[in-house]
Parts: structure tokens; C-alpha cells; sequence
């Protein structure tokens, strides 16, 4: 227990240093980009009709106070790193005076639904076909199934978001193209909504699918490959047992060992895969609420964005780290 407990220290210092350098390269990035929000926000309210300059310039003090942009550089940093410990991020500029953490509360759920279905989904689906295949290796309906997945594999989700996006909705438009649900739906749990919400997670869902399954397609394949010419699979089909049991109950088991690996890495960088698909889709998540607060230089909003994606993503990867040598005794803790 002592050697985990150095093993999970270990994992724990490296989660500190990622987020601590991630968040620092946002706070720098953003503050070196050439869009003042502070200017940006007075321009604004400023167009609609004349102000004296005594107010401009006291709007100017309060909107550098609010957005933590008083003081030098190290003042900043300051500043910033108190409102990360605490969660305040401080209020929207494209959507003033709504805080960043409101916006973000909002559309992260969207996000992580969106994501967490078609990971798990391309998943159960990819190791399922690949491991069949992998044994019935004679089978020609596999094999095209193969050739498909493998084919599609390379072409980019945004492309397969497009084709769905004509197909089934100018072509054949049976579903819903833009949005997470239908706009004169009440939200809550009840049955309206909740099927607005499946109907309308089809496309985006699908694009991402059917993409992911090929990847996980090949290297399920390949695995059996291995696993079946081992000689406990020999014995076992010497012995009389089902090709069924032999393939779920031995080759597929022993061979979803990396898979689930992968599986963890690919939930653990969920916040990397939806960006343009719900922009294509209109769909209300982190990725459409990002290109629009660069589109409008939202300074806070997006340093929200990215600092809860940095912290987020590391934590599920120490999740994973802390878990997998309690889950496979192979795995040394060192």
C-alpha cells in the first residue's frame, strides 16, 4: 500500500503541475492578444449616443476593477489566480452582466452528454465489430463492415456533420438540424423534453459515431488477432466449448484490457472533440459557447473556458492514472 500511495503522490504532483501550467499559458494567451475588452465594452456603450468624458473614464475604472485588469501584470496575475481558486471568472462581455460561470454551467452539461454518448457508443460499437471480425475472420459481411469503418475512420467529423447535415435535412428531412431541443418545449425531466432532447442529438451524435468507430474498430481486430492464437484459446476449442463463449468469454476479455484504456483517455479529453460539430448543429455547448466568445472577444469567457477544460481534463486523466493499476494487477505502481 505504501508503494500506491508514493504511485498516487506521484500522479497527484503532475496533476498540480498541468493544470498550473495550463491555466498560466491561458492567462497568457489572452493577455496578449491585442483586443482590450475594457475599450471593447466602452466602444459599445458608447455607440448609441454621447458621453461625458468623466463618465467614460469612471466606467473604464470599474470595468478594469470587474474584469481584473487593474494594476501591473503581476497584479493581474494575482487577481487571476484568486478568482480561479474561487470559481469566479467575473462577468460575460457578450453577455453582460451574466457571470462566466452562469454561461458555462449552462452549456457544459450539453457538452459532456453530447461527448460522453458517442464516445461510449462508437466504443461499444467499434470493439464489438472488431473483435468478431477479428475471430470470424472469413466472414465477407465483416469484412465489408471493416472496409467501411476503416474508410470512414480518416474522413474528419466536421465533413460527416456537413453530409448528414444535407442529407437529413434538406434531402430527407425527417430530423432536427440546429439546436438541443425544441424551442417551445418547457425544460425539466418530463417525457416532451427529454425526447426533444434525443431527437435532436441524432445528427451530432451520428457524425461523431460513425467516425470514432473505425479507430477503435482496428484496434480491436488486431487484438483478437493476437489473443486467438494463444494456445488457452486452442485448448478451449479442442475441448468442445461454443466459439460464443470461447470469443466473449475469453478472447474479447483478455483483449478490452487497452481498449478500456483507451476508452478512459478518449472520456478524459471529452472537451476536444465537439467544437465544430455543434457549430455545424447550432447545438448549445461548451464548443458554440467558445466561437462565439472568440468571435466577440470575450475576454472572461473564454479564460472561463479554457481554464475549466484544463482542470477538467487533468482530472479525469488522475482519475484514470489513480484507477488502472487497481483494475489490471499487471500494470507496476512505481
Amino acid at each position: 500500500m505504501n508503494v500506491y500511495a508514493i504511485y498516487a503522490g506521484k500522479r497527484f504532483l503532475q496533476f498540480a503541475l498541468v493544470v498550473f501550467i495550463g491555466i498560466n499559458l491561458a492567462f497568457v494567451i489572452t493577455h496578449s492578444t491585442p483586443i482590450d475588452p475594457v475599450e471593447q465594452t466602452i466602444a459599445t456603450a458608447t455607440s448609441f449616443g454621447s458621453t461625458s468624458p468623466q463618465a467614460v473614464e469612471m466606467m473604464r475604472q470599474s470595468l478594469r476593477e470587474l474584469y481584473g485588469l487593474e494594476g501591473s501584470l503581476w497584479v493581474q496575475y494575482a487577481v487571476f489566480w484568486k478568482r480561479i481558486v474561487v470559481g469566479d471568472f467575473g462577468p460575460s462581455l457578450s453577455a453582460f452582466p451574466t457571470p462566466v460561470s452562469v454561461l458555462i454551467n449552462r452549456a457544459l452539461p450539453w457538452t459532456i452528454g453530447l461527448l460522453t454518448v458517442s464516445t461510449v457508443l462508437a466504443w461499444t460499437l467499434g470493439n464489438l465489430l472488431g473483435g468478431v471480425a477479428g475471430y470470424y475472420r472469413d466472414s465477407k459481411a465483416l469484412k465489408i463492415a471493416g472496409i467501411a469503418a476503416m474508410g470512414i475512420h480518416p474522413i474528419p467529423y466536421y465533413i460527416v456533420a456537413f453530409v448528414l447535415l444535407v442529407v437529413f435535412g434538406y434531402l430527407w428531412p425527417v430530423l432536427p438540424i440546429t439546436g438541443g431541443s425544441q424551442m417551445n418545449v418547457q425544460w425539466g425531466w418530463n417525457a416532451t423534453f427529454i425526447l426533444s432532447v434525443l431527437r435532436h442529438s441524432i445528427l451530432p451524435v451520428a457524425s461523431l459515431v460513425l467516425v470514432g468507430i473505425g479507430g477503435w474498430f482496428m484496434g480491436m481486430r488486431s487484438l483478437v488477432s493476437n489473443v486467438v492464437t494463444e494456445d488457452y484459446v486452442t485448448y478451449a476449442e479442442l475441448a468442445g466449448v461454443s466459439r460464443r463463449r470461447i470469443l466473449f468469454g475469453y478472447v474479447m476479455r483478455n483483449a478490452l484490457v487497452p481498449q478500456v484504456t483507451g476508452l478512459a483517455m478518449s472520456l478524459g479529453s471529452i472537451f476536444n472533440g465537439a467544437i465544430i460539430t455543434e457549430q455545424v448543429f447550432g447545438y448549445p455547448g461548451i464548443g458554440t459557447l467558445l466561437i462565439s466568445a472568440v468571435r466577440t472577444g470575450d475576454y472572461s469567457l473564454v479564460i472561463g473556458i479554457a481554464s475549466v477544460s484544463i482542470i477538467a481534463v487533468s482530472v479525469c486523466v488522475l482519475l484514470i492514472d489513480l484507477l488502472y493499476p487497481l483494475l489490471d494487477p499487471r500494470v507496476k505502481v512505481s
